[in-house]
């Protein structure tokens, strides 16, 4: 072989290693969680759409160059339905710190509570990374060695991959300084050889540097686990916290899914932080209870036995009228008397709802109301939550609910919600947000609720409407006033249940205004009990 030349086809064989990693470098990866199309699209348009996700991607960009892909890590593990994570042997180096962080995620306790609050429900998902914003924050902090060499790593793996590219090049241009019989001029093949050492020597550092990321990677498991551990706990409660205040206002799961991401985090943040807030869960009992009052009313109960009488209600027969039967030639006296209605029932007393019209809850929001009972439960809170419960009340039954809100008798404002359609919940939180404050006067409140029971009777002819007064004081009414109060109680048949919250006995006793004015009245003295007004849900 001339001095000057070597041949082609030895200098292809010396290089063969790097030709091949040139021509096919291994794919790395930059997410940990396998996704699909839609899964990315979800993540890009609710990172879009949340201003505080945002935010938090820029402060941990401070601490770490692919923050933004470690939160759609976080993201997708609580999105999906069955979250899918790469092997970490095709992850680049920069992203192992993610890998480690979503596996410890995905292997905490809290993380299956977490998914059945979060899957499929991208507002929630974004909630839990927004939950884990501090101890996100907290673990890159900790984990700046791991960092560091991650990155470092993941620079010496792409030198390594650019000089195996170089070899390709390098023999590519061998290939082209060939002559006829494969000889190339050996400051070619030089070069050749000069792009192998190079391939060889970034090869072996980017080996070191794996290493030396793997021994910090090792180290830092134990931190990242118990930090993930804890961040999916505080995760899950706090999406089990909003999904409980959703449920106390009367929000269902369905009706949030359905929402726009701005207005279910506003709604979200109005919960929060609104007037009634800390109230939640006094609320959610309220309804609770209400619920449970309606699944033991039963139209028409037996109730108590008072005695006997006649009729052709089969399920009332007395035993001896049944024992007829048993003689063939008397069961035409039987039926004979079936069909005259003479047959002997047992003649009971039960609870029976029997309003129709509108359920119409008058609530006082005067000054007084601003007081604190037991548990440190406010008068209003109490009377907010029971008024709620009556708007499920007649929305169960499909009929319309109308609130209102009165203190002095210039101070009034009414919110109607019609049963024929959904409540807004918007419009709920208006309406249980809203105090007047003042003095009390009940005959403006009452006479707006006769009114609307008129109207009502008048437009859809539906009398036996149900008023309910809930109050901590007691007021002087005229005998003008009460004596058309009584004439259109009459004439549309409602009833009027009174609640006096917490008030002195002179409120209550006997020949009192609100004894005088109720067909029906209760005091609450103790405003962490809801049980003292479950008799309402059985007969409204």
């Amino acid at each position: 072989m001339d001095e000057e030349t070597e041949r082609l086809d030895a200098l292809t064989q010396q290089a063969g290693r790097w030709l091949a990693l040139s021509a096919s470098p291994a794919e790395r990866h930059t997410t940990a969680v396998v996704a699909g199309p839609y899964d990315r699209v979800a993540w890009r348009d609710v990172y879009a759409r949340s201003a505080a996700l945002r935010e938090l991607a820029a402060q941990l960009l401070t601490r770490h160059a692919h923050a933004p892909d470690l939160l759609a890590d976080v993201f997708l593990c609580a999105y999906q339905a069955a979250p899918r994570l790469r092997d970490s042997t095709v992850m680049a180096p920069s992203r192992l710190l993610h890998h480690q962080v979503v596996t410890a995620l995905t292997q905490s306790p809290g993380f299956a509570a977490l998914r059945r609050d979060t899957a499929g429900d991208a507002y929630a998902a974004a909630m839990a990374v927004l939950a884990q914003a501090s101890a996100l924050r907290g673990l890159l902090e900790r984990s700046r060695e791991v960092r560091e060499r991650t990155g470092r790593a993941d620079r010496a793996r792409q030198e390594a991959e650019a000089a195996a590219a170089a070899v390709g090049e390098a023999l590519r241009q061998a290939a082209e300084k060939a002559d006829g019989q494969g000889q190339v001029p050996a400051p070619v093949a030089a070069a050749v050889r000069r792009a192998v050492g190079a391939a060889e020597a970034a090869e072996d550092e980017a080996r070191r540097e794996d290493s030396a990321a793997a021994q910090a990677m090792a180290a830092a498991v134990p931190g990242i686990r118990s930090a993930a551990r804890n961040a999916a706990s505080a995760a899950a409660e706090a999406v089990r916290q909003e999904a409980a205040l959703m449920r106390a206002w009367g929000v269902d799961a369905g009706e949030t899914e359905r929402m726009p991401f701005e207005e279910r985090a506003r709604l979200a943040e109005r919960l929060r932080s609104g007037r009634l807030a800390r109230w939640a869960e006094l609320i959610g009992r309220f309804r609770q209870m209400a619920a449970g009052e309606r699944a033991r009313k039963v139209e028409h109960a037996t109730g108590e036995l008072v005695g006997v009488t006649l009729g052709d209600d089969l399920s009332r027969v007395i035993p001896s009228e049944l024992a007829v039967l048993g003689v063939p030639e008397l069961r035409a006296v039987f039926a004979a008397r079936y069909a005259a209605g003479e047959l002997m029932l047992y003649d009971s007393r039960g609870e029976q709802g029997t309003g129709r019209g509108a359920v119409i809850a008058c609530v006082d929001t005067s000054h007084s109301m601003y007081a604190e009972g037991p548990g440190g439960v406010t008068r209003e809170a109490w009377s907010k939550a029971c008024a709620l419960a009556l708007l499920d009340q007649a929305r169960h039954a499909g009929r319309d609910f109308v609130g209102i809100l009165f203190s002095a008798a210039d101070k009034l404002q009414v919110f109607r919600f019609p049963g024929d359609r959904p409540a807004r919940v918007t419009d709920v939180l208006d309406f249980a947000e809203t105090f007047l404050g003042g003095g009390t006067d009940f005959q403006r409140p009452l006479g707006t609720a006769a009114k609307i029971l008129e109207e009502e009777f008048d437009d859809a002819s539906r009398a036996r409407g149900d008023i309910v007064l809930i109050t901590d004081d007691a007021c002087e009414v005229s005998e003008t006033w009460t004596r058309l109060w009584n004439e259109i109680k009459r004439r549309l048949d409602f009833r009027l249940f009174g609640i006096a919250i917490a008030t002195p006995g002179t409120a209550t006793a006997s020949g009192s205004i609100l004894e005088s004015l109720c067909d029906n009245l209760r005091t609450v003295d103790d405003l962490t009990d809801v049980h003292r007004a479950a008799d309402l849900f059985r007969v409204i």
